[in-house]
């Protein structure tokens, strides 16, 4: 299996930082602070994705579940709007779930 949690998460904060751009300062704390929060949880997901262990259908509920906690997350930042956080969320799940199915593929 070709999946490294830490890089997966690196790449999410890319994403989140290329979707807020100019809000990056405020953004960033919190961003972080999800992420590593959420990393063992995120890690679980991914690892029982890639085993199959973990149906698409469910992975991919799991992934909305994600996005909606990170969004509510990240709303908590006054300098950001509802859609700046919902692309910014949408990007680093994004960066996941290709990241899963590549570990898939690789298997």
């Amino acid at each position: 299996m070709d999946f490294d949690i830490n890089e997966v998460l690196s790449d999410m904060l890319k994403a989140v930082k290329l979707s807020v751009e100019d809000s990056w300062d405020e953004t960033k704390v919190v961003a972080n602070q999800f992420f590593e929060r959420r990393k063992e949880r995120l890690e679980l997901i991914a690892e029982l994705r890639i085993t199959g262990k973990m149906s698409q259908e469910d992975f991919e509920s799991r992934m909305e579940d994600e996005k909606l906690v990170g969004e509510a997350e990240l709303h908590a930042i006054a300098v950001i709007s509802k859609a700046m956080a919902q692309k910014a969320i949408n990007a680093a799940i994004e960066v996941l779930s290709k990241a899963v199915k590549a570990a898939i593929i690789a298997i």
